[in-house]
């Protein structure tokens, strides 16, 4: 069979359903190889848009998302998805075009090394050179995307391959499974959450990918330990849980980091290092067992008294098994969770307009369930939602604070659709990132998603004026302007709406929550007061005693 053929069959044997991208003419044996397959191709109106997609299905299936582009300018538009799946660890495959590689045509014409380029950003980057290798390629850039810590993987096709005979076989799928810690780790570790007079649970975003929800929720029931999050570890546990403190948003002077000063151990569980840290050590300070699937990457601020190395789930489970209850007490623990609980529903029925973020948050949490997911855009009130949205399950609030890119909110939402029909999804967005890939609204329509997308619009990339005004700097450069979102949105086939009040946002989101169809809303937010409630955090969170 034709190379392009053979690599249609590879991936179907991987399990593959969707391919995300855009097909240039270098991918036109491709595309026919397609068309007669399994696989359904959802054409997207960018390639990078498609990479997010792609990065989001990895991200919620532990499976690698498949994305598509052609030579040139269509696969360096996939190099910003690619950092996305790379630092959020998030297994994705992207297939390139490429042109004829035994003869040329066109010279340099559209011709970059993308699979160079590729590398610093991917965990593999191949070009296919003769159709024999091709299954053992696609074996190998799975296998590697999935493999601890997960990423991006990179095969280019160049045109005459594709359309060469090959008389390869695909390879079997075969999995492993990851190796246990020690028991002398684990005994290890016992032995100093023993010794500890304030251990701390620190869940990071390595946990929520492994789906580790149930031992962890049993170690928490079991020893009766406190613990807190990271922004990408939302939810692994239910954060109604009575001993959940908060998450992780910012970098220091928030109520949790009064329970972090306190702790004299952290059990870091599924660290990893592309998020920002919630805490730093100091040589002679508080001791940290990190249990992950690798060992600890060591820095001037994360350097761990103990590995614990081996299947997440296994080594808690055990854990729990050997603690039982500790004998502890966690009073001041409790104290802050309940200062935490205090400060942040203080704004939650704020109804001025417009909106607070607060307030914002606070409504989207009473109007959805449990498993329904909110996906977030990058922005100054991302900060809010990982601090006040409380996640009832994993991977119902989806956010990057790994690569932290703009213009990636509309699309996870998408793919978080598809995966998921029978949950509502809301994407919030704002209006500087919305209009960074706003033309997938189209992509959206014409996959008959039922897609909420609110645009908070304040005219300004606001987490860089924020930043500017806190610094003491002058008011430059980040202002704009915006179109219509109401005529924008219905121009693509969309419903738009424009709230006037926070009454008019209510009855907005209600009827967009139960409709069919994309609904696009235009929310007004107020920024104003965010220095004046971090600087009053500053000083309450400090008095904490």
């Amino acid at each position: 069979m034709k190379t392009s053929d053979l690599l249609v069959k590879a991936l179907e044997n991987e399990g593959v359903r969707y391919i995300y991208g855009i097909p240039g003419e270098e991918n036109l044996d491709l595309l026919e190889s397609l068309r007669t397959s399994s696989i359904e191709l959802i054409l997207t109106r960018h390639e990078q848009a498609a990479g997010f997609m792609a990065a989001t299905y990895g991200r919620l299936t532990g499976e690698p998302g498949v994305c598509l582009s052609t030579l040139g300018p269509g696969a360096t538009n996939l190099v910003t998805a690619a950092a996305y799946a790379q630092l959020g660890g998030m297994p994705m495959i992207m297939i390139g075009g490429q042109k004829p590689i035994r003869t040329s045509k066109q010279g340099r014409f559209q011709i970059v090394d993308v699979v160079n380029l590729m590398k610093p950003v991917t965990k593999y980057s191949r070009q296919v050179v003769d159709g024999y290798h091709m299954p053992s390629m696609i074996r190998e850039a799975f296998r590697v995307s999935m493999d601890e810590r997960p990423g991006a993987a990179y095969i280019e096709l160049p045109e005459d391959i594709a359309e060469e005979e090959s008389s390869a076989t695909v390879f079997d799928v075969v999995g492993h499974r990851r190796p246990d810690a020690s028991e002398q780790s684990i005994d290890l570790a016992v032995e100093m959450i023993r010794k500890a007079q304030a251990p701390l649970v620190l869940i990071g975003a390595g946990a929520n990918r492994k789906r580790t929800a149930e031992s962890l929720r049993a170690l928490m029931d079991c020893t009766g330990l406190y613990f807190f999050d990271t922004q990408m570890g939302k939810g692994v546990v239910d954060e109604r849980h009575p001993q959940y403190i908060g998450t992780a948003a910012l970098s220091d002077n928030d109520y949790l980091h009064s329970a972090i000063e306190r702790a004299d151990l952290i059990i870091n569980v599924g660290h990893d290092d592309i998020e920002k840290p919630p805490f730093y050590m100091h040589k002679g300070g508080r001791q940290v067992i990190h249990i992950n699937f690798d060992a600890a990457n060591i820095d001037e601020v994360y350097f761990p008294q103990l590995n614990v190395v081996g299947d997440i789930s296994n080594s808690v489970n055990r854990l729990a098994d050997k603690l039982g209850r500790l004998p502890q007490e966690f009073d001041f623990f409790a104290r802050v969770r309940d200062e935490v609980d205090s400060h942040l529903t203080r704004y939650f029925n704020d109804t001025r307009f417009p909106i607070l973020p607060q307030a914002l948050v606070s409504l989207l949490r009473d109007h959805l369930d449990a498993e329904d997911i909110v996906t977030l855009d990058n922005g100054i009130y991302k900060i809010w939602f990982a601090r006040n949205y409380e996640c009832h399950a994993p991977n119902t609030l989806l956010l990057d604070n790994a690569l932290a890119t703009m213009g990636a909110g509309l699309a996870s939402a998408m793919t978080a659709k598809q995966l998921n029909p029978d949950r509502k999804v809301v994407s919030v967005n704002g209006d500087g990132g919305f209009l960074m890939n706003c033309q997938e609204l189209e992509t959206a329509v014409r996959m008959g998603l039922d897609l909420v997308v609110i645009i908070l619009t304040d005219k300004a990339y606001g987490m860089i004026k924020w930043k500017q005004e806190g610094i003491g700097f002058e008011n430059f450069g980040l202002d704009f302007n915006n179109p219509d979102f109401v005529q924008f949105a219905n121009s693509f086939g969309a419903t738009g709406h424009r709230a006037e009040s926070h009454a008019d946002f209510v009855d907005i989101l209600e009827a967009a929550l139960a409709g069919k169809g994309v609904h696009v809303i235009d929310l007004p937010v107020d920024y104003s007061m965010n220095h004046a409630i971090l600087n009053k955090l500053l000083k309450e969170s400090a008095a904490i005693d």
